[in-house]
This record gives C-alpha cells, structure tokens and sequence, in this order.
C-alpha cells in the first residue's frame, strides 16, 4: 500500500473543506454520523486508515493476552491512521498511553475509535492526536478482543476500508474513500487555496454577497 503523501499546504485542510469536496462528486454520507472528541481539543490527524475491530469475547491467552493487539500495532507504517471499531462498546478502554508510544514509534499519526479510550492525560502528554467516542479506564482483556484487522470495518454509519483517506479533527471525522481520492483531494486544495482569498477580502471589508458573486465559496 502506497504511502499517502501530502503536498505543500495540506495542512490547512479540514474535516470541513473535505466534507464540501465529497459534495462535488455526490459522496454525501463520508462523514462519521458521531462527533469523536479529541483527546486534546484542536488535534487533527490525517493519513490512511489501518482498521481493527474488536467484538465480545472472554476468551483469554494467559501467554499472550495482547498478541493480536502487538502484532497489529508492530505492522503499522508511516502515515497510517489507525481505525478502531467496537460496535460503540462501552466494555472498556481500547487504546491508552502504551499503544500510543508504539503506534507513535512506527510512525502511525493519530487514531479514532468509536469505542473508549484511556490515560487520556498521559496521551495528550505524548501528543498523539486520539479521538474517542467516550473514556473509561477498563482494559478490554477478557471482555473484547480483535476479531479482524486490515479489513472494511462500519463506524457511526460510515464504511471506511483499510487505506481510505480520514481526516479527524474537531469538527468530525470524514472519509474519502481510495477509489476517489485524487478529485477529492484536488477539489479540497482548490478550496482551501480559495478559503485564504475569501477570508482575506472579508476581513479587509468585503460584503459576503460580494466574495460569494465573485468566489462562489462561503
């Protein structure tokens, strides 16, 4: 799998600016239907997605108990985004400050999950960008377990294949899936290139009617 690599610029892009450029091309449902909050607000992590999903399970290895979880973690590359999905379990925590270090060591630039996380300061003292639907301290071990790794996983309405596109931040999460990334991508740097002209002639005190006339962007 290639590694996404971003252009000059492309760190002005947003959840919002993606989600317009989805629009274009009548992908009109990309945008995780559940806000998940970012462990430190203002975190934005973008990248291709490395999914895992966890299901209910007691079973336990007693030599092994987070085998799949390492291995997981060790596979990771540079630029990859990791993707947890939990069916919104509340059973426990899925990803805290150890995973973090390790995922941070491999390279990989932030994580989402609909499920919980914890250490949540000890993260944010990382800086790795985690967002979640919710935290708990409870580690998974004997009530979830990995049931899938690199394979299309479903989170808050959105089916996200592993090495689509996700951009997290505030706002949301989007993504935009690896059949349509290069128009999606071409259409959010235009609109972020002309985002920077519109916010600059309204503040120099230009009416919106006037920017919207002459932009066509609001």
């Amino acid at each position: 799998m290639a590694v996404f690599e971003q252009q000059a610029g492309d760190e002005r892009l947003t959840s919002a600016m993606l989600s317009d450029a989805l629009d274009e091309f009548g992908l009109r449902a990309q945008v995780l239907q559940t806000r998940l909050a970012p462990v430190v607000p203002g975190s934005r992590a973008f990248g291709r997605a490395a999914t895992v999903r966890f299901s209910p399970s007691e079973a336990d290895r007693p030599d092994d108990p987070y085998g799949a979880a390492i291995d997981f973690i060790s596979g990771l590359q540079t630029g990859e985004l990791v993707v947890i999905a939990t069916d919104e379990s509340n059973a426990s925590a899925f990803w805290g400050e150890l995973f973090s270090a390790a995922a941070i060591g491999a390279g990989a630039v932030g994580m989402v999950t609909d499920g919980n996380v914890r250490d949540t300061a000890r993260i944010a003292a990382l800086g790795y960008p985690a967002f979640s639907r919710s935290r708990r301290p409870i580690d998974y071990r004997r009530r979830m377990a990995i049931a899938g790794v690199r394979e299309p996983v479903t989170i808050c309405g959105v089916q996200i294949a592993n090495g689509d596109l996700v951009l997290a931040d505030d706002d949301g999460v989007v993504v935009v899936p690896r059949a349509h990334e290069v128009e999606v991508l071409e259409a959010a740097r235009r609109r972020a290139a002309g985002e920077s002209v519109v916010l600059a002639e309204l503040l120099a005190g230009e009416t919106l009617r006037t920017v919207w006339d002459r932009h066509r962007i609001l």
